[in-house]
């Protein structure tokens, strides 16, 4: 293998964990590499554990090694089934399938109760019999060293008999919990006689009431790795302080593999909440309908809005990986879903707050069949069919009796082209008995269908329409950012004073082209000059098509967030 400072035929420079694998490679110190991931089925996945999945998946593919997808579920009370299938979907969407079958902490309980036993045998595990409030009384702070648990030097008989009086479900919860002998002078709040075993007298979404005592996520992690023969665990710096756990517990227990950890920065997200505690809160207070929600930083979310798993991994691999804590403009992910939906998106045309136009000089009974590009650089995605009638639909912000020279649209006595169609002239604004305008009133300029008309005078603009005799009624819903604080997660703040109210507009009444019936969930759209578009997977039925805005075709937010 080569030793350069790029990965495959790309320039990109190699971040620092693709160096670390390249010279462990080169090294001999692994054959080859095996990475994993490995959530905690208590909530649902996120854009920070989007940029986990593509590092690791990313590095078993670009170095020809392995990825598992593990669930490290070791805390009963809130994790469940539905957890772990919408994670392996987000996986799978995304664009990955993890090695072999997929993995859970809870498969090695049986061993990793052995371990503790061993630890105990060895002289390096204990049954505390502190209260919760004790032991951490007793652990001091990150100032002060902590006290050794009056129950730290019981024999080992004693331990081993009281652990399993622990796993016999004789104690209650709180009452006692095994803990490791390290140091409780450490520096490291880590080292201070961490828990190993808590009685928690729990049912459990896989193990059922096989168990009472469950282990620790510092203690099933590592081993988990170990069993698994991980040799690369990566994971985000606030892991970093526990890596001498890690090590210790490692190099102390009788393990078949010694991995290694490397930490890099978790993605912060300006605009973007990602504490799962916040996320859930959201949910269950109904600001959102649900994980799913489109408003929602989760990959679901992010998938029902019609984000692409092309656009995540890109603003994945545009980011990169760090060891440096930053906050990452949102600005970034939302570049990376214009570039990839502007590239393969089909158009389509959709007015949003219908307006009547007649066209005078078009036949009432006439049907003409205009062709349209589905996408002007992609022409292997063919052409749309669009009904040309006498009466039409355009947006009600498209027309004015009156405007300046800086408005581009359909003003009366003046012209603009229909896209894809005619240039056409207002001549009549019909109004209601409020003053309303309910109707425009237009001729179409002769001979101008794709070209120029001949008397010379252009139209200064275009425009969308949609026939108002041959076309579908739908919803759409316009979703915006749902914080209007770059950091609504700042301290002492409440995150919830900071959501946006315009962040979600609902439509009814539009009026799509006929070619649109046939969308399905998954399929994008740009609706031309209004953004880019999906069928929602939840409300949308055949009778009435729901559109989710995905984002709009340029960047407006600091134009909007300025009016707020």
């Amino acid at each position: 293998m080569s030793t350069d400072n790029t990965s495959g035929n790309e320039s990109k420079p190699l971040h620092f964990i693709q160096q670390i694998i390249k010279r462990d490679l080169n090294e001999g110190k692994v054959q080859s590499i095996a990475t994993r991931f490995p959530p905690e089925p208590n909530g649902y996945l996120h854009i920070g554990h989007a940029k986990s999945i593509c590092l690791n998946f990313g590095l078993a593919e670009e170095f020809g090694g392995t990825c598992n997808l593990r669930f490290d579920d070791t805390n009963p009370e809130k994790e469940n089934q539905e957890y772990v299938d919408s994670i392996m979907e987000d996986v799978k969407w995304l664009g990955y399938q993890w090695h072999g079958e997929v993995r859970y902490a809870s498969d090695y309980f049986d061993q990793i109760y052995e371990w503790a036993l061993y630890l105990i045998e060895q002289g390096k595990a204990y049954v505390c019999d502190l209260s919760p409030e004790q032991a951490r009384e007793y652990r001091g702070t990150l100032t002060t060293p902590g006290k050794n648990s009056p129950y730290r030097d019981r024999s080992i008989k004693d331990n081993l008999s009281l652990f399993e009086k622990m796993r016999a479900g004789e104690f209650e919860e709180g009452r006692c919990s095994l803990r490791a002998k390290i140091d409780m002078a450490s520096p490291n709040m880590n080292m201070r006689d961490p828990v190993l075993y808590r009685v928690r007298k729990a049912h459990h979404h896989r193990t059922g009431d096989k168990w009472c005592i469950y282990p620790s996520y510092d203690f099933t992690h590592g081993q988990s790795d170990a069993i698994e023969k991980i040799s690369h665990s990566i994971c985000t710096l606030e892991f970093e302080d526990h890596r001498p756990l890690y090590d210790w517990f490692i190099e102390n227990l009788p393990v078949p593999a010694r991995p290694h950890q490397y930490e890099f920065a978790r993605l912060n997200l300006s605009y973007t909440i990602t504490s799962k505690r916040r996320l859930k809160q959201l949910v269950d207070e109904g600001h959102v309908d649900g994980w799913n929600d489109p408003r929602m930083p989760t990959v679901s979310g992010l998938r029902r809005r019609g984000v692409t798993p092309a656009a995540i991994r890109n603003f994945c691999d545009r980011i990169g990986v760090t060891r440096s804590e930053g906050m990452v403009d949102v600005g970034m992910l939302e570049y990376s879903i214009r570039e990839d939906l502007d590239k393969n998106a089909p158009r389509a045309m959709c007015v949003l707050r219908p307006l009547k136009l007649v066209l005078t000089n078009f036949a009432e009974d006439k049907t003409e069949l205009l062709e349209a590009a589905a996408h002007p650089n992609r022409e292997e995605l063919g052409s749309r069919e669009l009904p040309f009638t006498k009466e039409l639909y355009i947006e009600e912000e498209d027309f004015l009796e009156e405007a300046n020279k800086k408005y581009k649209r359909l003003v009366l006595g003046k012209r603009v082209r229909l896209r894809n169609a005619y240039v056409i002239e207002a001549d009549e604004a019909v109004k209601d008995e409020q003053g309303n305008i309910i109707e425009v009133r237009a001729h179409i300029v002769e001979d101008s269908l794709g070209k120029d008309p001949q008397d010379g005078v252009k139209p200064k603009g275009v425009i969308h329409w949609v026939s108002a005799q041959q076309h579908i009624d739908c919803e759409v819903r316009l979703y915006d950012r749902l914080f209007i604080e770059e950091n609504p997660a700042a301290s002492g703040v409440d995150f919830l004073n900071s959501i946006n109210p315009e962040n979600l507009v609902i439509l009814r009444g539009c009026k799509a082209e006929i070619s649109l019936a046939t969308a399905s969930v998954g399929d994008h759209f740009q609706f031309e000059r209004q953004g880019y578009f999906c069928l929602d997977s939840r409300y949308s039925t055949q009778e009435m098509p729901v559109f989710n805005r995905t984002i709009g075709l340029r960047d407006s937010w600091s134009k909007i967030s300025s009016q707020l």
